[in-house]
This record gives structure tokens, sequence and C-alpha cells, in this order.
């Protein structure tokens, strides 16, 4: 095809005509491949929630690993205290602020 010889609205046209038909192709090729892996799942007797997992996102397994115990305390309020994991509580940034080390902080 020479599309050089396509006027700019002739080329619009035939690009969401490819975006369209990609969509569809996209939509077909999903459903033949859930098809082929139910079957194989069927075939050697895996139920296919063992393969993908009860999760969202990727399909991964994530094993449940329980709570974390905290490793920092306030020392100015015992009852609130950090883990060391996601973002650090304002009074930790506070503690840190003021120029003291965060080992000052573990339990």
């Amino acid at each position: 095809m020479d599309l050089t010889k396509l006027s700019s609205a002739e080329l619009r046209q035939l690009q969401e005509s490819v975006k369209q038909e990609l969509k569809q192709r996209e939509s077909q090729d999903l459903a033949k491949a859930r098809e082929e892996i139910l079957a194989i799942a069927k075939s050697v007797g895996v139920p296919v929630q063992e393969l993908v997992g009860s999760g969202s996102g990727s399909g991964a397994v994530r094993a449940k690993t329980g709570t974390v115990a905290p490793r920092y305390r306030n020392p100015a309020d015992a009852s609130q205290q950090w883990t060391g994991r996601g973002r650090q509580p304002q009074w930790v940034k506070d503690w840190l602020d003021a120029g003291k080390d965060i080992a000052g902080l573990k339990l």
C-alpha cells in the first residue's frame, strides 16, 4: 500500500481503522489464550483458580505474612510506634529534622 498517495483525511481514516482492527484482534487473541489455558488446566486436572490465584494484580499468588513488629517508638509518646516500613510518621520526620539519629528511636 502506497501511503504517499493518500490524503490526510484518508490517512486519519486508515489510522482509525487500524486502531479498531487491533482492538478487535487483541480481544480475539485474549479469548483464544483464555480458552487454551482452561483446556490445559482441565486436561491435567488443575483448577484454574490455583493457577492464577484469587488476588488482583498480575495474577501472582502472594503469601500472607502477618503483621510486622514495630522497630521504632516515639520517646515523647510511647503509644506511637513505627515498623520502619512505608512513609515515615511525622514524629520520625521531626526527630530527624532536629538532627538526631534514627537509632535513638529503636526499641
